[in-house]
């Protein structure tokens, strides 16, 4: 199966503004997962998460891996800034690359997650760039995100979010109409507390929402990830779950 990889494609001027798009070889009007990797808002690159494209596109998806400005080169909301200025691109340019700019997915890995998580929950992000999350996103996945992270004791996070701010928080902004979400989390994670997804995943719920989480026995913060490649797809699914998930609302059906 031939997946050809667009490198470097600049949403915005500066040097952690561009990003990767991987397509299957003639897909046409295929849903769209924006991408946004982990790496604690200071670290990370798209290069890294290649086999995330990969997978993804090899099942019909487009696959669009941004990078972003990281800590200490900027402090939050730069990068919610970058994220919605990614999604703008996409929505403007999916076409180009044989996605359907009517369905596009935000999914993301820890801080990645956080950032997918804002982009769907506080719409001034995306409003900054005419977007609105009920209209735009089709969906959410959360992979092992931090949602509810407050209060900051780590010296590090109160600087590159400005101390203990409740705005910084996805679990602040949830309301009614909010995207359909699904949470993964591993029960064995020490990085980010299982119980940021369940207690995200229980407002979501609350407000109105549609919210499925799933929580894997057998995968901490990394493996939980890395289960998207093949050699980690028998510890956790994954890959499964999250193809089912946006397969279903494109189907629009509930998700999983």
């Amino acid at each position: 199966m031939s997946i050809e990889v667009t490198r470097s494609a600049a949403y915005a001027g500066g040097a952690r503004q561009g990003l990767d798009i991987y397509r299957r070889r003639g897909v046409e009007a295929a849903p769209v997962v924006v991408f946004f990797y982990g790496g604690g808002w200071r670290s990370g690159n798209k290069t890294l998460y290649s086999y995330v494209g990969k997978v993804l596109s090899r099942r019909g998806y487009l696959a669009v891996l941004p990078d972003y400005r990281i800590y200490p080169e900027v402090r939050y909301p730069a990068f919610l800034e970058d994220g919605a200025l990614a999604l703008r691109w996409v929505k403007d340019n999916a076409g180009r690359f044989g996605g359907d700019a009517d369905k596009v997915f935000v999914m993301g890995h820890s801080a990645g997650a956080h950032i997918a998580a804002m982009l769907a929950t506080d719409p001034r992000w995306l409003a900054a760039v005419d977007l609105a999350p009920e209209r735009d996103i089709a969906g959410l996945v959360g992979v092992a995100g931090p949602y509810d992270f407050a209060p900051l004791r780590d010296q590090l996070l109160r600087d590159i979010f400005g101390g203990d701010r409740p705005e910084t928080q996805p679990i602040y902004h949830v309301r009614a109409g909010t995207p359909p979400s699904l949470l993964l989390t591993g029960v064995r994670d020490g990085i980010v507390d299982p119980g940021n997804s369940e207690r995200f995943a229980a407002r979501l719920k609350a407000a109105g929402n549609h919210a499925t989480l799933v929580k894997y026995p057998r995968v901490g913060h990394y493996l939980i990830i890395a289960a998207f490649a093949r050699f980690g797809r028998l510890l956790a699914p994954v890959l499964r779950d999250s193809d089912r998930f946006m397969r279903r609302i494109v189907a629009g059906e509930d998700g999983i």
